[in-house]
């Protein structure tokens, strides 16, 4: 049997997302600047797309602007938030469990001569709201918070956040890498005051190597690509139709009997976090089952190290990650663990399980099952 359980490093795409890359890939493979038929028919599917993606956002279509995934859109968040109000100052807030596409963007302003804070978050991994008020200054420019957290599955508190930065520090845009949790929350970027948010689309179903980036009319950005002009001049560059296609297909498809999906996967969560503290002596990271994203479990096995036991699940079929798949092929410690004040060893312990609406009760039993299996074994031998 296979269990896949890594659904938060990518997912499978829906039918009707390979049948609609494949038909603008085969069939309308014109490019949408052309202003002949195919051209024309070409543009009609990254309009259709822009259209469902405001539609779920319940924003204006022009908002919307397609990338190649979360790592470009937080990037343009970023940089291109930052560059384009350096003027009314330079102070930038992230928070310490951010993505490296987050982070690795602040460390480059601050190289730049940007002022960087770092926010704070609680033993459940989610900020502390006491210090995001004490940091908020009337220079400060930009907010990043991610809404979800990939590691953990925290959920931040993103309305209170965004009421709190435009009290505080009414010049500030605030992003929100929203990447863990588009397809899991409803999202109304205009009721939680947001200015900025990334998604990716290989994350619900979609395809690899596309995603979109949600602007307010009203949020300055300065470019980061320059050339042809397309998309208003803020993304340059021939659209990539198949995927802002396959993008807009798996969005429609993440939020159709959406109550039903999620409450499935909570289920899911729910059976595995009952048998793995039942059966397989094992600790739970991060908010209560109920209170965190329900796609999303983090586990320290004492005594086992994550790499080890990774690749034991692995040869029953059975796939997990060892933190975040962007980060977990480097030997260093989680930043988010980290920051949760989590020990040494429960830090080198822990896995993440992440599940789709694709994963079955049968599939959960059978990852208890093999866990229940191999960890008397593997901390026998931990041990010498």
């Amino acid at each position: 049997m296979e269990a896949y359980f890594d659904n938060s490093a990518t997912t499978r795409c829906y039918a009707c997302v390979r049948d609609i890359v494949v038909k603008t890939m085969m069939e309308d493979y014109g490019n949408p600047s052309a202003m002949h038929k195919k051209g024309v028919e070409a543009e009609s599917y990254v309009k259709a797309a822009r259209e469902t993606l405001a539609s779920i956002l319940k924003v204006k279509e022009k908002e919307i602007l397609f990338t190649s995934g979360g790592t470009e859109s937080n990037n343009l968040s970023l940089i291109g938030g930052a560059m384009a109000n350096q003027r009314r100052g330079k102070h930038i807030i992230i928070t310490e469990v951010e993505h490296a596409a987050v982070s690795m963007p602040a460390s480059y302003l601050k190289e730049q001569g940007f002022e960087v804070s770092l926010l704070p978050v609680d033993a459940a991994g989610v900020v502390r709201l006491d210090a995001l008020e004490e940091l908020l200054r009337p220079d400060t420019i930009l907010v990043s918070v991610m809404y979800v957290n990939n590691e953990v599955g925290a959920v931040m508190p993103v309305a209170k956040i965004g009421e709190m930065i435009h009290r505080k520090s009414p010049n500030a845009l605030f992003h929100v890498d929203a990447i863990q949790a588009f397809g899991k929350y409803r999202i109304y970027p205009k009721k939680l005051g947001i200015d900025l948010m990334s998604v990716s689309a290989h994350k619900i179903h979609g395809p690899k190597g596309a995603g979109f980036l949600y602007i307010n009319e009203k949020a300055k950005v300065q470019p980061q690509i320059l050339g042809g002009g397309q998309q208003g001049g803020l993304r340059s560059g021939t659209e990539n139709v198949p995927g802002a296609a396959g993008l807009g297909a798996a969005a429609a498809e993440s939020y159709r009997d959406f109550d039903r999906k999620i409450a499935h996967l909570y289920e899911l969560k729910e059976r595995m976090a009952e048998g793995l503290l039942s059966r397989c002596n094992a600790i739970l990271n991060g908010m209560p089952v109920k209170e965190g994203a329900p796609h999303i479990l983090s586990v320290s096995f004492p005594g086992v190290r994550s790499e080890v036991l990774l690749h034991t699940l692995e040869e029953r079929g059975v796939y997990v990650s060892a933190g975040s798949a962007c980060s977990s092929h480097k030997r260093k410690a989680s930043s988010t663990l980290t920051a949760m004040g989590l020990s040494k060893g429960q830090i080198e312990s822990s896995i993440r399980i992440s599940f789709s609406e694709e994963n079955t009760l049968e599939e959960v039993e059978y990852c208890l099952s093999v866990l229940e299996e191999v960890l008397p074994t593997l901390r026998r031998y931990a041990r010498h």
